[in-house]
């Protein structure tokens, strides 16, 4: 299967989300935040998911609602296409450099939430973007598909470069951690039986 549909809706954000996990990168998203659209299209992209994201958000407040709202739908998302976990590779991590930054991004889907979040981002905006949120955004994300996920900036002097880094980074780690490990398919990748 490995496919899943969300549909988030509060009283700030209205949100469709389709993720399919075997996917071949194609991206169909208009959150009302362009800088989080380009993220999720690179994500997308570098993760080889399909993914398809539509939101209707309280952006005329501020872009929180919206960006914390869509990693929690994101990672409904791969909890759901996730399933039981059987066969997964379970682990990935990549250290990715984009220009002067170097992001390093490490993964395990444990069914336990961490993020261990050491991004040092020069800026406080990118365009209009706050990227305080950046964080926001990965902790919706682990905490609705339980992981350990450590992204640090190892270098790095452009708040952009840093922040396009760290979602390619993360997706290239997730794409080797959801991989179906072809040595054995049907195991669940814990001494434990159970993810």
């Amino acid at each position: 299967m490995r496919n899943a549909t969300i549909q988030r809706t509060t009283a700030e954000t209205d949100i469709s989300l389709s993720l399919s996990l075997n996917g071949s990168g194609s991206a169909d998203i208009a959150t009302g935040c362009g800088f989080l659209d380009h993220m999720l299209t690179l994500f997308a992209s570098h993760g080889k998911f399909d993914l398809s994201v539509k939101c209707q958000g309280d952006t005329y407040v501020d872009d929180h609602h919206t960006v914390e709202d869509i990693g929690i739908a994101l990672g409904q998302a791969f909890t759901k296409a996730l399933g039981d976990k059987r066969g997964i590779i379970r682990y990935g991590d990549i250290t990715l450099p984009m220009d002067e930054a170097l992001i390093l991004a490490a993964v395990d889907i444990s069914g336990r939430s961490y993020l261990g979040y050491g991004l040092n981002i020069p800026s406080q905006k990118i365009g209009s973007f706050d990227t305080e949120l950046v964080e926001e955004f990965f902790l919706g994300f682990v905490r609705n598909c339980p992981m350990s996920l450590h992204i640090r900036s190892l270098a790095g002097t452009n708040s952009h470069h840093i922040v396009e880094g760290a979602f390619k980074a993360v997706a290239r780690a997730l794409r080797m951690a959801v991989a179906i490990d072809q040595a054995d398919p049907n195991a669940i990748p814990s001494t434990k039986g159970v993810l």
